[in-house]
């Protein structure tokens, strides 16, 4: 082609020009990962949030940005951190638990996925079949698992008419935990000794409460924080030779009693799978709350065996992991 040629085609717009290399590029969508705890606290969850992101096709370096911000426990940081993110423009928001609160409160606009203790009795959802607004997630049953806890605590240990229960002060579902652990303490007819701890160190005088209560075993509240510092307290547990349940089954590997509730890592790979489905398109006000159907019952008998305890045949034939 000579230079006349090339001046006649440009001239109608025959030739048409690269276009800018940004232009070309269309934006990774960029989630924002706001966690609770630390990174090494919550890696297998993270791993688990992974999982089913991949699941909607999604997988963080190839065609999705992953901005996390870790709260390290400290839950007075989290309106900061959520904030940053909503200021980073993020696409989505995934948390946990106090995280909600502190992103909703950052952001009207950008959607939220957590898992979340009772939203709609803290006001985070309009209804579980229809939150409405820009959050959805999942609800692992805290309050309503309190009392099955209670059950199984006072069957593997009868002699125990005082039980102490742990609770986080900075837990936006502390009342109502403790509302439905009084309840069941009740229709159980033992007393009932609420524990609290929140930060470094308290888990020390919490322990240190519980000996001078003389109470005869323990039920771990339901908090991001304590299953942060789950080999704490099953040390704690261990040293004052006190009997304790746990929500995860994490604290039981980690050398805890027993513990019953959902897969906290499945409900992590749930929460990766909304956000996928967020990031296609969907709603977070049209996605329904998920509920675990499954619980997982977790008996350790070395940790039973030190104790002095015999764990019965009823807890045992029920148990879907007995650690030997």
């Amino acid at each position: 082609m000579n230079r006349r040629e090339l001046i006649a085609l440009v001239g109608a717009g025959l030739i048409v020009r690269p276009a800018a290399a940004g232009a070309q590029q269309k934006a990774l969508p960029v989630i924002g990962f706001l966690g609770v705890n630390s990174p090494g606290a919550m890696a297998s969850y993270a791993a688990a949030f992974h999982r089913g992101l991949s699941e909607t096709g999604y997988v963080e370096g190839q065609n999705a940005t992953i901005e996390y911000r870790w709260a390290e426990g400290h839950y007075d940081r989290l309106p900061a951190l959520a904030a940053d993110l909503v200021g980073r423009k993020v696409d989505v928001i995934a948390t946990s638990g106090a995280g909600a609160r502190a992103a909703k409160d950052a952001t009207s606009t950008i959607s939220i996925v957590s898992l979340v203790g009772d939203p709609v009795a803290t006001g985070l959802y309009a209804s579980l079949a229809r939150p409405g607004g820009n959050l959805t997630g999942v609800s692992p049953l805290t309050s309503e698992l309190t009392p099955k806890r209670l059950e199984l605590l006072s069957e593997l240990v009868p002699q125990a008419g005082l039980i102490a229960l742990l609770v986080n002060p900075n837990n936006p579902n502390i009342a109502r935990d403790i509302k439905a652990m009084q309840e069941a303490a009740r229709a159980k007819g033992v007393q009932l000794h609420i524990l609290k701890a929140g930060a470094e160190g308290e888990l020390e005088t919490a322990f240190g409460s519980l000996v001078q209560q003389h109470a005869g075993a323990l039920v771990v509240g339901a908090d991001p924080f304590f299953n942060s510092r789950r080999e704490e307290l099953v040390a704690l547990a261990a040293r004052h030779a006190v009997p304790a349940i746990y929500e995860w089954r994490e604290s039981v590997v980690a050398g805890g009693l027993i513990s019953y509730g959902p897969s906290l890592t499945g409900i992590w790979r749930e929460i990766g799978v909304y956000a996928g489905k967020i990031l296609k398109g969907a709603k977070p006000a049209d996605l329904p709350v998920q509920q675990p159907t499954t619980f997982e019952l977790v008996v350790n008998l070395n940790t039973a065996k030190a104790l002095g305890l015999t764990v019965p045949p009823s807890i045992l034939s029920r148990a879907d992991e007995v650690i030997e």
